[in-house]
C-alpha cells in the first residue's frame, strides 16, 4: 500500500511511453489494451490500460496503475453509477461525494486507505466529450501526465 502522499508523487510524475517505437491499437468492443509507461527518468514503471465493453459501444475504460496492481486513475465511460463509502473522515477531495451514487463518466483516484474506491463526477473541462473515445484518451493521457504518449492506432473507434 502507499502512503496518499506516495501516491500524488507517483501521479504527478511526467511519464512517457516506455518503448516509443512500439505501436499499439486501440481495442475492439470487448477486448483491451495494456501500455507500458514510465517516468521520464525511467525509474518509475506505470500501466496504462484501455478496457471496452463487448456490448455497449461507448462503454469504455481506462486506468493507470502503478506496481501492476494499484489504480493510480481510472476513468469509466459510460458504465453503471458508483457509490461511495459513507465515514465520517471523508478524503478532502471526495468530501461532497461522501456515500453519494456518482453517475458516468466518473473518475476513481487513489485514497490512501480506500485504493480506488472513491469516484466523482470526471471534470468537464478535461473530458468534455466522452462520447468521442479518441478525445477522452487524449484527455486521460494529459490528465495522468503522460507528456509522451504512446501510439495507439484509432483506426478502430467508431
Amino acid at each position: 500500500m502507499l502512503s496518499q502522499n506516495e501516491a500524488d508523487e507517483l501521479f504527478l510524475l511526467a511519464k512517457k511511453a516506455q518503448d516509443a517505437a512500439q505501436e499499439f491499437r486501440f481495442p475492439s468492443l470487448g477486448s483491451d489494451i495494456t501500455v507500458p509507461i514510465v517516468s521520464l527518468d525511467n525509474r518509475e514503471a506505470f500501466l496504462l490500460d484501455v478496457n471496452r465493453s463487448r456490448m455497449i459501444l461507448a462503454k469504455c475504460t481506462y486506468m493507470e496503475r502503478y506496481k501492476t496492481s494499484i489504480v493510480l486513475a481510472r476513468l469509466d465511460v459510460a458504465g453503471p453509477p458508483h457509490t461511495n463509502p459513507s465515514v465520517t473522515n471523508a478524503p478532502v477531495i471526495f468530501a461532497n461525494y461522501n456515500g453519494a451514487e456518482i453517475a458516468c463518466p466518473h473518475l476513481h483516484l487513489y485514497v490512501e486507505g480506500y485504493d480506488a474506491k472513491w469516484a466523482m463526477p470526471a471534470p468537464v473541462n478535461i473530458f468534455d466529450n466522452t462520447t468521442n473515445l479518441h478525445s477522452t484518451l487524449e484527455g486521460f493521457l494529459t490528465y495522468c501526465n503522460v507528456v509522451e504518449p504512446p501510439a495507439i492506432g484509432m483506426a478502430l473507434l467508431p
